[in-house]
């Protein structure tokens, strides 16, 4: 069965945006919370030089845009191995 590439990454597009969204909004309501759990990604990295945040609207738009571009390619990409593998079972 073959899949369109072009859906994986429309969906993973969308997905990243929304994510980012939630994500943003988060990190301005709870900036402590979302600092610890940065932290505990980077496995315990000290991050506390960097415990500032810049939530300019610039910022915000730049990262949106490029996750979402990201995403598609990245889910672009996904749907292209993912029809190579398939063919090949």
């Amino acid at each position: 069965m073959r899949h369109s590439p072009l859906v994986f990454a429309n969906a993973f597009a969308v997905t990243t945006a929304v994510v980012y969204v939630v994500c943003r909004m988060l990190v301005g309501l709870l900036p402590d919370l979302s600092f610890t759990i940065a932290q505990s990604w980077f496995h315990g990295i000290e991050l506390t030089k960097l415990n500032s945040w810049n939530l300019t609207a610039e910022a915000f738009i730049l990262g949106v845009v490029t996750a979402t571009l990201g995403a598609w390619l990245v889910g672009y990409f996904f749907g292209i191995t993912l029809n190579f593998f398939s063919k090949n079972k």
